[in-house]
């Protein structure tokens, strides 16, 4: 008998179709995969089972949960089986999470709120050690936690009064791939050991490939495929299953390199942070962030740097842009420092570009395109007299339009945003592009477009770029070269795939037995 039965669902909002005659199961301890592009109407399915639909929405079939349509429920009524009999796990911890409550008074106001027969305290204490907290103190916040224990929190608080089904809403799509893959286990694991039903939704079919029962497949609004995992994966039928299959699949095509010449030179770099004081006048301890890294980047190279989080990435890449001082060692970009007498070299940091993982949080909004990626010209002492060329010539390079630069950055998709944020890094002609998790908010198949536009660039401007990412799979497709991260040393180095082929420290073995594999499809 099913847990969850979602039949025939539609859904409108002011009269804009959103969903269309979905239908879908999962069975108690069942695990259900639903997967498509952003827009798909993944999410907004997990919302009407929610019933946490906004304003103006309309819908027609069932929701039936443990044989109760909740499209029917009263307000009151999903109150009371939200967090109490369905438990669901945001994507952004960080956003689901109070941050000024400490997470032992948020996991135990669920038990306060739907369990009062239960002590909080010590149910709080069982649900954090069944997520891997057992360490970590409840009076702690969630500013002072990794990614992936603020999201263990999040999982804590969802089956805190043990839920019969457990919705979860893109859970890993910014963590490391070793937390990721813990996460993963934890609701696998939860699902088995509480007959618990899991609803699990992500883009990547590569991650959902090994612990999913059954896929769901859903393409503007409607399953256009579904089945067991096996038979999904070794023969999927409808063309934009296999679209994903291929995407996800994806490498692009690099261009030869064309000259070996030192560009950037990172000599034996060190930072350290200082510490809080633990006692009144004890001295303040430090952390070493960077530890003595050393490696250098050709002219028309192309480098990945690869790691956990917390692994040094984001200190090393801010220190080499000249944002971040440094105790020790030197940065040099085509021979000059990139710190002059110890404060940032601004004539040398002017020939370096980055491309953020949020572009939209990186852009006004308030700003058209023109402006938005003319902001490096501001930098220089006088705008260039073919600004309006070089506008258009960007633009063009990454695949939009000149008329684009009217346009605000709403108008634009994910990836076309994407392609905006690249343009901005390459309308200076910049020595150094550094990539930091360019692609890791994209979809499978926005992704590739992507990563097909870097390869293209590099063949039209000779690119030179550092490209930071948890996903295994894009850095060996987007690099020559790659470096791999720990505890802020470089662990091991190489070519690319001679490091992923035959990696020789254990803890680049782990990052790749970590890594999600999509299996080969049979068509």
């Amino acid at each position: 008998m099913s847990l969850l039965e979602v039949k025939n669902l539609s859904l409108s909002i002011h009269g804009t179709p959103i969903l269309q005659d979905v239908s879908l199961t999962v069975a108690p301890g069942e695990v259900v995969a639903v997967t498509g592009e952003s827009g798909s109407g993944k999410s907004m399915t997990a919302l009407a089972i929610m019933q946490l639909l906004p304003d103006g929405s309309e819908t027609t079939g069932a929701v039936d949960f443990d044989s109760e349509d909740v499209t029917r429920s009263t307000e009151a009524r999903m109150c009371a089986l939200r967090g109490n009999n369905i438990g669901m796990v945001f994507q952004e911890p960080m956003t689901a999470l109070n941050p000024v409550q400490t997470i032992g008074a948020q996991v135990g106001e669920t038990v306060q709120l739907h369990r009062p027969d239960l002590d909080a305290e010590s149910r709080t204490a069982e649900v954090l050690e069944r997520v891997g907290l057992a360490g970590i103190s409840p009076r702690r916040y969630p500013h002072e936690l990794s990614g992936g224990q603020r999201q263990r929190v999040v999982i804590a608080i969802a089956i805190a009064c043990g839920p019969k089904l457990l919705i979860a809403d893109e859970p890993t799509t910014a963590l490391d791939v070793t937390t990721q893959a813990q996460i993963l286990d934890l609701l696998v694991q939860l699902a088995q050991e509480d007959g618990m039903g899991l609803l699990m939704i992500n883009h990547d079919l590569a991650v959902v490939a090994n612990m999913a029962h059954r896929i769901v497949v859903m393409q503007n609004g409607a399953v256009v495929e579904a089945g067991d995992t096996p038979v999904l994966l070794n023969a999927p039928k409808h063309p934009y299953t296999k679209a994903l299959f291929a995407a996800s699949a994806h490498q692009a095509t690099l261009p030869d390199q064309t000259a070996l010449q030192p560009l950037l030179q990172v000599r034996g770099v060190v930072r350290d942070y200082t510490l809080p004081r633990t006692r009144l006048f004890a001295p303040p301890g430090t952390h070493r962030a960077v530890d003595n890294v050393s490696f250098d980047i050709p002219r028309g190279g192309r480098v990945g740097l690869v790691g956990e989080s917390g692994c040094g990435k984001s200190t090393l890449t801010r220190a080499i842009l000249g944002l971040e001082p440094v105790q020790a060692g030197e940065i040099l970009l085509d021979g000059q420092p990139v710190f002059a007498s110890g404060a940032p070299n601004l004539a040398v940091r002017r020939k370096m570009q980055v491309v953020f993982q949020d572009p939209y949080g990186s852009f006004n909004p308030r700003h058209r395109v023109s402006r938005l990626i003319t902001e490096p010209f501001h930098l220089l002492e006088t705008p260039p007299a073919d600004r309006a060329a070089r506008i258009a010539e960007a633009l063009s390079a990454v695949g939009l339009s000149p008329d684009d630069a009217q346009k605000y950055p709403h108008q634009f998709s994910g990836g076309q945003r994407q392609r905006l944020a690249i343009a901005r890094a390459l309308i200076i002609r910049p020595e150094l592009i550094v990539f930091d998790e360019a692609v890791s908010a994209l979809d499978v198949s926005v992704r590739a477009q992507i990563l097909d536009l870097i390869a293209d660039l590099c063949g039209q401007y000779d690119l030179t770029y550092l490209f930071i990412s948890h996903d295994l799979s894009v850095v060996r497709g987007i690099t020559d070269q790659v470096m791999v991260m720990q505890h802020g040393m470089i662990v091991e180095q190489g070519d690319t795939n001679d490091v992923f082929d035959a990696p020789k420290h254990p803890y680049t073995q782990t990052l790749i037995e970590a890594a999600p594999k999509l299996p080969r499809t049979g068509s």
